[in-house]
């Protein structure tokens, strides 16, 4: 399996009740994605959150997360989480957050 799929398995419990929700194969993982936009996802070494770049600072402030890195490059707008980081429900919840309102702040993609 090339991603965790419990981590997966809790980002769909997350986003159960929000209306408008996909999932779809990528990064070698799982995104789930709202009205087109990512919003976070599961890939082969933990989880990522489309925070967007107003709050990607805020995001990566805390503790267990930092720069979302893609065969070797370093791709804006995205963090990464340790695993220890998102089991953690209150850190989890932050993240989810601003994915959230950062995906539902966007234009509906067709």
């Amino acid at each position: 399996m090339p991603y965790d799929e419990g981590l997966a398995q809790i980002m769909r419990d997350d986003l159960c009740d929000v209306i408008g929700i996909s999932e779809k194969k990528m990064f070698g993982g799982i995104a789930f994605m709202y009205a087109g936009h990512m919003v976070c996802g599961s890939h082969k070494d933990g989880a990522m959150f489309r925070v967007g770049k107003n709050q990607e600072a805020e995001a990566k402030a805390i503790e267990g997360a930092g720069a979302m890195m893609f065969t070797g490059r370093k791709m804006g707008c995205l963090i990464d989480v340790t695993d220890e980081a998102f089991v953690d429900d209150d850190r989890r919840a932050v993240w989810m957050g601003m994915a959230l309102r950062h995906a539902q702040s966007l234009p509906p993609k067709p």
